[in-house]
């Protein structure tokens, strides 16, 4: 989204229409009708600059292609005066370095800037993370969230003090960095000495860029970011994010950037919310070594332990979905195709923290499955379970709620429990027999 947003916003200085619209759908618009008005100077001109960019990417690939297509325009721009032939350029950029001074600031308008400044600071920070992640993903390399973070922090505090603008990631900036084969901080120290230099004696010779040859170099820059197969390469892997994706692009270019990228935004929020309202769930088997696993299709050799359902919920428990939580355990007791006696549930997952409405509905589920001949068992976090629970005031005995280490050890203390029961049925059936064999006496 970000590439198609240069390029359009691009092709007005490619063609020499000053009047076509940056906006993309403005721009699309506005293209067909103003296409008669292209001036024939500037598009030979980003014909040539194009051409000398493939060219040097193919003879020598290595050089900085975008640097050395842009110093050659400008040159024979303030040899030919480009400016008279009705070629834009850039124009005066004004001499040596701006003077800096504390202008009087009135503190009530601290009032009205707070929400402009929350708004600015978290589309700065969405925008700047956007573009850090989609180099360090295109490069293959690692970043570091806090630090970036903090940099960025740091330089808007050097900004402000020098009345300088709100600094994020420049999206343009790092395309041309990246095609030009920057891969280091040297880069931006590089850059900052030479912009140095170029305030105190270049200022003039930058007055003559064409806008055309500076427009090529930005879309040619651009097109590295553009890579439809891999949105729809997220189509198999992941679905929401596929969805996430698509959405982000066609937000971006209807709505503008900025707008675009605070929907993205709010969906993923969106998405965010309805994994922790309504997250998947499985139930639990074990294979032939005792094993594990979810009992799903491809895993045909699971089976459910004799009397036991075990449960695993894939979210931690909150407010918002504890009765949902609630619902499935009920449901999947309800349908099994044998009542099972226990309902054992991995509560390494779900149960993260002492939360009074999760524990005040887990009570109420004891309750029901206890009506329905059913233990519930919380495998998993033992001595945390058994201090919130105790806590919450939930009275609780092995026929109405079990607490264990862990899954395995619900699945031997079930076993446990049921050779118990047998054993008992046996001894009694012999002592039944036993009786029966004796003399009756008077």
């Amino acid at each position: 989204g970000v590439a198609v947003t240069i390029i359009v916003g691009q092709i007005g200085n490619v063609l020499g229409l000053d009047e076509l619209p940056s906006q993309l759908i403005e721009c699309l618009v506005a293209l067909p009708e103003h296409l008669h008005l292209m001036h024939m100077p500037t598009l030979i001109l980003s014909a040539a600059s194009l051409a000398a960019l493939f060219l040097l990417r193919a003879v020598r690939r290595t050089w900085p292609g975008p640097l050395i297509v842009m110093t050659i325009a400008t040159l024979v721009s303030a040899q030919l005066d480009f400016s008279s032939m009705g070629i834009a350029v850039v124009g005066n950029l004004g001499n040596g370095l701006p003077h800096i001074k504390m202008p009087a600031f009135d503190p009530g308008l601290l009032r009205e800037l707070v929400i402009p400044s929350l708004n600015l600071a978290v589309i700065s920070i969405v925008s700047f993370m956007m573009t850090v992640r989609s180099f360090a993903e295109k490069n293959g390399y690692a970043i570091d969230v806090d630090q970036e973070l903090r940099a960025q922090g740091y330089i808007n505090i050097a900004s402000g003090l020098s009345q300088g603008f709100a600094v994020s990631a420049a999206t343009s900036r790092t395309a041309v960095n990246d095609a030009t084969g920057g891969k280091t901080q040297m880069v931006s120290l590089i850059a900052a000495g030479l912009i140095a230099l170029v305030l105190f004696f270049l200022t003039g010779f930058l007055g003559h860029i064409p806008l055309a040859t500076l427009g090529v170099v930005l879309i040619y820059s651009s097109w590295s970011m553009f890579s439809i197969r891999q949105i729809f390469s997220f189509r198999k892997r992941n679905k929401s994010a596929f969805t996430l994706a698509l959405f982000t692009l066609v937000a971006v270019l209807v709505v503008g950037l900025i707008n675009g990228i605070g929907f993205a935004v709010l969906l993923g929020l969106v998405q965010f919310l309805r994994t922790v309202f309504r997250p998947t769930d499985q139930l639990l088997g074990v294979d032939e070594q005792g094993m594990i696993h979810s009992i799903n299709n491809s895993n045909v050799d699971i089976n459910q332990v004799d009397g036991l359902l075990m449960y695993r919920f894939n979210s931690p428990l909150t407010y918002f979905n504890v009765a949902y939580f609630k619902k499935r355990v009920l449901q999947v007791v309800n349908t099994a195709p044998k009542r099972p006696g226990w309902v054992a549930v991995d509560a390494t997952v779900s149960f993260i923290n002492n939360d009074m409405s999760v524990f005040s509905t887990l009570n109420e589920l004891v309750t029901e499955l206890k009506i329905k001949g059913v233990t519930l068992i919380l495998a998993g976090r033992r001595t945390e379970l058994t201090r919130w629970v105790s806590e919450n005031k939930i009275k609780r005995n092995d026929d109405d709620l079990i607490i264990v280490p862990d899954l395995y050890f619900a699945i031997r203390l079930i076993q446990s429990k049921q050779q118990s029961r047998v054993k008992a049925i046996e001894e009694a059936m012999e002592q039944a027999a036993e009786g029966a064999e004796k003399p009756l006496t008077t």
